[in-house]
């Protein structure tokens, strides 16, 4: 495991609606560490928002950007990282989660599509929504599984409550 000298103290991984941005928060909250997602890094380095990186540059484009937010945020930031949902599908970004304490919020479909909303603005899930967030559930599980050093279950839980389990996990 990596200190928080040598990259964050805990990466968060999980499909859409797991949680990764109000569990991160909270988490860099109680631990006083700063708090940072890669698609706001993406957001920022592209300037427009992740959907209309999609919709303009393509998904390629947005997977160079996401892999390149990734790889800065692992060298350089201390606190709690987010990871956008898709992140680990890059093949270099898994090898450099490898050490890191990685933490995947798990989330069943019914729960991740409250979460998210069936009108939601996330480019991947614009066509049939439901069906198309439980592909990438299953398509991603086996990652997100494989790369986990703490795995956390959210369905019907307060985030509060995950931030607990991951602070004792830590």
């Amino acid at each position: 495991m990596q200190s928080a000298s040598q990259g964050p103290a805990a990466v968060l991984i999980g499909p859409p609606g797991s949680g990764k941005s109000t569990v991160g928060r909270l988490l860099a909250d109680r631990l006083g560490l700063p708090f940072r997602d890669t698609d706001a890094d993406v957001e920022a380095v592209a300037g427009k928002s992740v959907s209309d990186v999609f919709v303009e540059d393509g998904e390629e484009r947005f997977r160079e950007l996401e892999a390149q937010a990734v790889r800065e945020a692992l060298e350089t930031h201390p606190g709690v990282l987010a990871l956008g949902g898709g992140a680990i599908l890059h093949e270099h970004t898994q090898k450099l989660l490898s050490g890191h304490r990685v933490v995947y919020l798990q989330v069943g479909l019914d729960q991740a599509v409250k979460r998210v909303g069936l009108a939601s603005a996330r480019p991947l899930l614009v066509l049939n929504p439901r069906s198309r967030l439980r592909q990438l559930m299953e398509q991603r599980r086996p990652i997100y599984e494989g790369l986990a050093a703490i795995t956390v279950a959210t369905d019907g839980r307060e985030p509060e409550d995950v931030v607990t389990e991951i602070e004792a996990a830590l």
